[in-house]
């Protein structure tokens, strides 16, 4: 039996990164490029990247093809394009990235380090409705906070 962070180790074999500021960068040289992050809406409501498309894991694959609820033209026409996913700590996101390469996906990559990490480098970030979201408030929302039972018990 495989845990979560095997799958995701394995995954970054196949899955190529980015920083946040390599992002930055990307989204200057390649305006076409497409942000897409897979978190929960609530998730993406409370705080997201302002060019972002929150199409959530749960249904990326059916967003990504036609004659389903849940497609999303722009993924569905878009595997030939610049694509970088987005998740909370950039785990879900190398999944997902490696399930669209499987997919035929080309040039699809991760946020290393997710939106903690674009926090931490203290880019801007949105709400669901569109104001800007304060430093501090996203340092508070990105702290972990286990509950007992969910601590490891070994």
């Amino acid at each position: 039996m495989k845990t979560f962070q095997q799958l995701v180790d394995e995954a970054l074999n196949r899955v190529e990164e980015l920083y946040p500021w390599d992002l930055l960068e990307r989204l200057e040289v390649n305006p076409d490029l497409l942000l897409v992050d897979i978190r929960e809406p609530y998730e993406y409501d409370a705080m997201h990247i302002e060019s972002a498309l929150n199409v959530p894991r749960g249904i990326l694959e059916s967003a990504c093809e036609y004659n389903f609820e849940e497609t999303v033209p722009a993924l569905a026409d878009g595997r030939e394009r610049e694509i970088v996913l987005v998740c909370r700590s950039g785990k879900r996101s190398a999944l997902a990235a490696d399930v669209l390469r499987q997919m035929g996906y080309t040039k699809v990559k991760s946020l290393k380090t997710g939106m903690r990490g674009w926090s931490d480098y203290e880019q801007d970030m949105v709400d669901a409705q569109g104001r800007r979201v304060d430093d501090e408030a996203a340092i508070e929302y990105f702290t972990p906070r286990l509950r007992p039972e969910q601590l490891s018990r070994s």
